[in-house]
C-alpha cells in the first residue's frame, strides 16, 4: 500500500465496531477500510453509502449488483476489489463461471440479456472514452424502471469511487477469492 494503515488502537473508538463487523463478515479487517478510516468522516460516509446500495430491498438483483461491481473493478485495475467482490459474487451465484468470463461477457452465453445491458451500461459509465447514449438508455429501460436505473447508476459511480481509491493507493488483494485479474482494458 502506498499509504500505511494505522494500528487498530489508533483509530477513534466509534469506528471499532465497524472493524469488528468486517472481522465477523470477512474474517479480517479490510485494508481499504483502514485507509478510509484515517479520515473518519469519509469512512462513515462511504460505509453508509455502500450500505444503502447493497441492501436486501434493492431493486437490483444481488447477483447483478455483484457482476457490475466486479466488472467496474476490473476496468479500474483494482485487484483488492476484484478479490473481495468476486468472493461475494461466488457467495451469491454459487459458481465462479460468470466471474471467470466477466471480461468477455459480450461473447459469453452465461449472461442473460438483463445482465448484458447492465454490464454494457457499467462500461459506458466507467470508461472515460465512452458515453451513455439515448439508444443505450432506451435498451436499459427494457429491463429497468427509472428508480432501478438511478440505483444502478449510483452503484456504478460508487464502485468507480471505491476501485479508483483502492487502485491509486495500491491496496492489495486479501485472498478472498482466486480469480484471474484483468490484463486488458
Amino acid at each position: 500500500m502506498r499509504i500505511p494503515a494505522k494500528p487498530l488502537n489508533q483509530y477513534p473508538w466509534y469506528l471499532r465496531p465497524l472493524f469488528r463487523a468486517q472481522e465477523r463478515k470477512y474474517k479480517q479487517v479490510l485494508k481499504s477500510g483502514l485507509l478510509w478510516a484515517r479520515i473518519p468522516r469519509l469512512f462513515i460516509g462511504v460505509a453508509l453509502l455502500y450500505g444503502a446500495l447493497d441492501r436486501k430491498k434493492s431493486p437490483l438483483d444481488p447477483v447483478l449488483r455483484s457482476l457490475v461491481i466486479v466488472r467496474v473493478s476490473q476496468i479500474n485495475w483494482c485487484h483488492f476489489c476484484v478479490d473481495l467482490n468476486s468472493s461475494v459474487l461466488l457467495e451469491r451465484e454459487g459458481s465462479m463461471d460468470k466471474a471467470i468470463e466477466l471480461e468477455n461477457w459480450q461473447q459469453s452465453s452465461l449472461y442473460n440479456d438483463k445482465e448484458k445491458i447492465a454490464l454494457e451500461y457499467a462500461e459506458a459509465v466507467t470508461y472515460s472514452d465512452r458515453q451513455v447514449t439515448d439508444e443505450l438508455m432506451t435498451r436499459l429501460r427494457e429491463f429497468f424502471n427509472d428508480d432501478a436505473i438511478i440505483e444502478l447508476t449510483g452503484l456504478i459511480a460508487f464502485q468507480n469511487l471505491s476501485s479508483k481509491f483502492n487502485a491509486a493507493l495500491d491496496v492489495p488483494p486479501q485472498g478472498f477469492c482466486q480469480i484471474p485479474s484483468n490484463n486488458t482494458q
